[in-house]
């Protein structure tokens, strides 16, 4: 079936799974971040000893596997919707707004990545770390700006789709 595929629905199939492992991934981290906590909670009951720093890996730790959900969610389109702007309207307006929400999307992602970016180029410039287990800062943004990176790309496939559909409708 994939050699049947157009080179847009191939590209449009690679990005969507690129998007799925990552979110993979990103819930992943959300699972660990709820293993340290869970240790960290059973070591103060048990041994009067918490899990040093727990409270810095659940801090960057819920960010990252936040940023790695946005691009999955466009791409699926499970961004949350209002019904109440949609439930009575006709086709093209469903079509309009949906393709002006993947323009936010997309203007969202390219105007955060370049905050982002900044960002990092600051954090590891000054080389500022958490407190108690010196992590550098600017790690958190490593996978922030590729969940930026697959965001942007997911919002600029789901606009030209929604512009497709939109000009068969």
């Amino acid at each position: 079936m994939a050699g049947n595929l157009s080179g847009w629905a191939r590209a449009y199939a690679l990005v969507h799974r690129l998007c799925e492992f990552w979110a993979l991934l990103g819930g992943l981290v959300l699972t660990l971040v709820v293993l340290v906590n869970a240790y960290s909670i059973f070591a103060d009951l048990l041994f009067k000893t918490p899990f040093p720093g727990d409270f810095e890996l659940t801090e960057m730790g819920v960010a990252i596997a936040a940023f790695t959900f946005l691009p999955y969610c466009q791409i699926t389109g499970s961004n949350v919707t209002a019904d109440l702007f949609t439930a009575g309207a006709g086709r093209r307006a469903i079509a309009v707004m949906s393709f002006l929400a993947s323009l936010v999307a997309l203007s969202f992602a390219g105007i955060l990545l370049w905050r982002m970016s900044a960002g990092l180029i600051d954090y590891r410039e000054y080389e500022e770390i958490t407190g108690i287990l010196s992590i550098p800062i600017w790690y958190g943004f490593v996978p922030a700006l590729i969940s930026l990176c697959l965001l942007a790309l997911a919002s600029f496939m789901t606009l030209v789709d929604v512009n497709d559909q939109h000009r068969r409708a």
